[in-house]
């Protein structure tokens, strides 16, 4: 059963451990040691959750859960003009198993009645492309190294 509940402090360190393996596959390719990747795992995640609350102050901080264990988190700006997606992100246990999907299809019933577009920015070259493509975003600009990708209801 897939749910979903506010972050709250006591989920820093999971958030941290999914950070961490959203980026391990890229860090291990750089050859660095154990202590010096650590070292800029903990600073980028810091500057990450800094940046994400200075930009959207309203953002929407969710927990994933699977059958009530932390699985990954969602966040979400809600705005005026559109919904952004923030983030996504499930720890390597949880995804290709439709959780993902499950997440952005809620998201995008919420955005069709809310009458709004939903965008978002994926990093060029990352898998889950591939899963918005399927779920209906289209490209909508790119800057080299991400792209930048919107969805819109039939109805908008």
């Amino acid at each position: 059963m897939l749910s979903t509940r506010p972050i709250t402090s006591d989920d820093d360190a999971f958030q941290y451990e999914l950070y961490i393996s959203t980026r391990l596959e890229e860090i291990t390719l750089w050859g660095w040691d154990e202590a010096t990747a650590a070292s800029f795992l903990h600073l980028q995640w810091l500057a990450q959750t800094k940046s994400y609350a200075s930009q959207y102050p309203e953002l929407n901080r969710q927990l994933v859960l699977v059958e009530n264990r932390k699985a990954g988190r969602i966040l979400i700006s809600r705005e005026d003009q559109a919904f952004h997606l923030i983030d996504i992100a499930l720890l390597p246990a949880y995804q290709r198993q439709g959780h993902g999907a499950s997440l952005i299809l809620g998201l995008q019933r919420e955005a069709s009645q809310a009458g709004l577009p939903i965008q978002l920015s994926v990093a060029a070259g990352n898998q889950a492309k591939r899963l918005y493509e399927r779920l209906g975003f289209r490209t909508s600009g790119t800057n080299g190294i991400y792209e930048q990708m919107e969805w819109r209801s039939s109805s908008l």
